[in-house]
């Protein structure tokens, strides 16, 4: 039965080819998937990595000791990291090298003005020179190390992007103002933000100190001599630290490091496993439908070899032989072109305007592992059933071609099954929208469920699909009315092949319509909250500093501005933010929707306070409330005004004088700017021109902040339909092989049908219109259960963005539509060309 088996492999190769694509395609998504998320969480983990080589014993603030809840929350705290404890650590005993670690943002510009570095940082830090004036961080291989103010060094991978070199002048800013520096030096690091695609900018300590507005060090780090563990000389640091600063062990930071890399990535694994599990799903619908096709093939053959002796398992164990043979076959190929999925993966990503971190190509082993496991196993099942039913067949019954046709009690059984499943998908679902934002595990069960009925429904389906089409056909004339019969001729065929496109495109369709709706929301959000025509804030997120509003101020196109100044605190004990405002413009500024009071007599101590706190508190304008700020001083407040929050205005909102005395330093959130003008080109240009053309500084209009908001939404998306446009391509071949079985199935009837006078474009035409129809019925029920799924889960949205509303992408879902009928025409051109092909006298006397 093996070698049966083996010839059969051998001697029907074209047959088989559509399964080994199918199976290679399935693997190849999946160890694709596999080598990207390994290639972008080593580039993460490189990216937050450091280099422990120059750490034996750190000696670290004790972040656990820091006062919690009321009882000095945010209080000023003491230095502990200073030159004297640095001086300290360098006379341990055992203790070869010391290094003082302070780094911070630093924005710096290209050649052309344009932040460098912004998509993974760009960074500052101190050079520390030992005794033999190196720093054991920094390898360089030009020029020297900064040794005073106005001199920087560069990183070579910025200096090679940027084209620096040494000797040229560089401009940056570290938080506002911009200065020039020259570029004393290039050199080499293994800092993992640098390798990810960031930049590394180096001072020298006292100046990087200044520039970076530090009070100590962010870490001391400890380089053991010969003959010193890391114990040794862990225990005798110990002996010299400060309260509230611990020593931690090279070696422990290397596994905290690992630890924590593992759990940043670990989300990003499970989702594009999510995908690949999708597209496997997709592709075993394939695998089972070509199998049954390769089954009814030989059904003569496989009669034949039960008329001769073969049991009833032999004849499935051969079957699953070729699927064997043929899963490692396309096993094998898959991974490789898994290994070219991933690299296509990074470069789409990145072409859609989402830089991933640099770094090399990962293919780990267990990667070979499970693309081999997958590809054979996976393939073994889904023709286990096509095998198991063929060997049930009477060798006499198949010998004579009578296809036992399904029953009517196994079509009940299957509808009966696929409703039960639908109507407990359906029912978790709506569980899901009543439980609101807490829903969203009953909504994810019901929206798998549902899918998982449709797919066992789609051939009770189908029918009235194919009869809706109906109208659509009858210009075709006699070619519309075959390709209609064909469609019908086996519905389980056209039902399973539908379903794997249809997969795809639920999926698809209801995150366009999530991703759409949110857009609009957010867009709705902007228009709604702020009459500014810009924001002014730090490229980083990082405070402003104060003269950057007093500048801007001043400029005669600006009609109105005020800074946002924030605090932290408690308003009738409810955690909330304060946002420190300019009381005489901020009406021009925000647009609130007040409940009660209004912007009226906010002078002094007053506040206007978000609808849900005041809520909880039970207050209205008029009253006051106990303010205790994160400095631990309270301040009574008069609730002048209750307004409607989102996610872009909430808490509480005060002029600046209540604020400032509570900040540590007077800083800006952001700078909020009308315009006398209006927003234009030319306005944005003064404002870039007064802020001396600094690259760390983002001025925004409404649309920027929608676009920076909404950005990471399309970005999601545009991922996601990279992904699945696997699986829709594992659909068309779905598409292509149901058709290439619909015409061997029927070459006595397509020689029939040339031989009354059907021609060649006749046939042709005929077999693309099935081909059609059974792409656009999985469109269908892609697009139409794809947008209730999106509808559901909305509804849990709409709780937590108050301006969410479905919107359905009609233009979107127009395009999905073509695509699906494009699909139909483009795998039909083989099948249809062989159709077209058959020689009628042939094929009339095929069996």
């Amino acid at each position: 039965m093996f070698r049966t088996a083996l010839r059969n492999v051998l001697a029907h190769k074209a047959r088989l080819l559509m399964t080994v694509l199918a199976v290679m395609l399935g693997v190849a998504f999946v160890s694709g998937t596999l080598v990207f998320s390994d290639t972008i969480g080593n580039a993460y983990k490189n990216k937050s990595a450091k280099s422990f080589d120059h750490v034996s014993v750190a000696i670290q603030p004790d972040r656990s000791s820091e006062p919690s809840g009321e009882a000095g929350q945010g209080a000023k705290q003491q230095p502990l990291l200073t030159d004297a404890l640095l001086k300290k650590a360098q006379d341990l005993p055992g203790a070869s090298s010391v290094i003082g670690d302070m780094s911070g943002f630093t924005a710096l510009a290209d050649k052309n003005g344009k932040l460098v570095g912004q998509n993974w940082g760009t960074t500052g830090a101190n050079f520390y020179p030992g005794a033999d004036g190196k720093d054991s961080r920094y390898d360089f291989t030009a020029g020297h190390a900064p040794r005073k103010a106005g001199e920087i060094a560069l990183d070579s991978r910025t200096a090679g992007r940027t084209g620096y070199k040494v000797g040229d002048t560089a401009r940056l800013s570290t938080d506002g103002p911009v200065t020039e520096q020259r570029v004393s030096g290039i050199f080499d690091t293994s800092n993992g933000n640098v390798v990810a695609g960031g930049s590394l900018v180096l001072f020298d300590n006292d100046t990087a100190r200044k520039m970076l507005g530090k009070t100590e060090y962010d870490q001391i780090d400890i380089k053991a001599a010969a003959g010193t563990s890391q114990a040794a000389l862990k225990s005798a640091a110990e002996k010299i630290l400060p309260k509230d600063t611990l020593a931690v062990t090279g070696d422990t930071l290397a596994d905290d490091q690992d630890r924590m890399i593992a759990e940043q990535t670990s989300a990003l694994s499970q989702t594009l496993l999510y995908f690949a599990a999708i597209s496997l799903f997709v592709g075993i619908f394939i695998i089972a439908n070509t199998f049954t096709m390769l089954v009814a093939q030989r059904t003569k053959e496989l009669a034949l070899m039960r008329a001769i002796g073969a049991s009833r398992r032999q004849v499935t164990r051969s079957v699953l032989t070729e699927a064997f043979l043929v899963g490692l076959i396309a096993a094998v190929t898959g991974f490789a072109l898994g290994i070219g999925v991933a690299v296509g993966l990074r470069s789409l990503v990145n072409s859609i305007g989402a830089s991933l971190p640099e770094g090399p190509l990962v293919i780990a082993p267990m990667t070979g592992v499970v693309a081999l496991v997958i590809g054979v196993v996976v393939t073994m099942l889904a023709a286990w059933l096509p095998g198991r039913r063929a060997a049930k067949i009477p060798p006499v019954a198949a010998m004579n071609s009578v296809h036992a046709t399904p029953t009517v009690r196994g079509l009940v059984v299957r509808n009966t099954i696929g409703s039960v499943i639908a109507a407990l998908g359906l029912g978790a679902l709506f569980m899901g929208v009543s439980a609101g934002k807490d829903g969203m595990p009953y909504m994810a069960l019901g929206a798998g469920l549902m899918l998982i009925g449709v797919i066992v429904l789609t051939p009770l389906l189908s029918r009235p699909f194919i009869a809706a089409a109906t109208p659509l056909l009858k210009p075709f004339g006699v070619t519309g009315k075959l390709a209609r019969q064909n469609s019908l001729r086996n519905p389980r065929r056209t039902a399973s092949t539908a379903a794997a496109l249809m997969i795809g495109l639920t999926l698809i369709t209801a995150m366009t319509v999530i991703a759409t709706s949110m857009q609009t929301a957010i867009n709705k959000m902007a228009a709604d909250s702020l009459k500014s025509d810009y924001t002014v804030s730090m490229a980083n997120y990082q405070p402003l500093s104060p003269e950057v509003n007093k500048k801007l101020a001043a400029l005669p196109d600006v009609e109105a501005s005020s800074p946002m100044r924030v605090a932290y605190g408690e308003a009738d004990g409810t955690f909330t933010r304060i946002a420190g405002v300019d009381q005489k413009h901020i009406g021009e500024l925000l647009n609130l929707d007040f409940t009660s009071g209004s912007l009226d007599g906010l002078t002094g101590n007053s506040t206007i306070m978000d609808h849900d706190t005041a809520d909880r508190k039970g207050l209205k304008a008029g009253d006051t409330t106990s303010v205790k700020f994160d400095d631990g001083k309270t301040a009574e407040l008069k609730v002048t005004g209750v307004y409607r929050e989102n996610d872009m205005l909430n808490g509480l909102f005060t002029p600046t004088a209540v604020v400032d005395p509570h900040l540590e330093k007077t800083a800006d959130e952001q700078v909020l700017l009308k315009m006398k003008n209006g927003p234009s080109d030319r306005a944005e240009d003064s404002i870039v021109k007064a802020l001396g053309e600094n690259p760390a500084i983002k001025i925004q209009d409404k649309q920027d902040i929608s676009d920076e908001v909404g950005g990471a939404i399309n970005l999601i998306l545009n991922m996601m339909y990279g992904l699945l446009a696997m699986a829709v391509l594992i659909a068309v071949l779905g598409v292509i092989n149901t058709l290439a079985m619909s015409v061997f199935e029927r070459k006595h009837e397509i020689g029939m049908l040339r031989a009354i006078g059907l021609d060649r474009s006749k046939v042709k035409q005929m077999v693309r219109l099935e081909s059609v129809i059974i792409s656009l019925f999985g469109a269908a029920l892609g697009i139409g259960l794809g947008i209730f799924l999106g509808w559901a889960a909305g509804s849990g949205i709409s709780e937590s963005v108050k301006t969410y509303v479905m919107e359905i992408p009609f233009a979107r879902i127009g395009v999905f539509l073509a695509i699906a009928a494009l699909v139909g025409v483009l795998a039909a051109m083989w099948p249809a060309r062989s159709a077209a092909r058959l020689n009628p006298l042939a094929a009339i006397k095929a069996e």
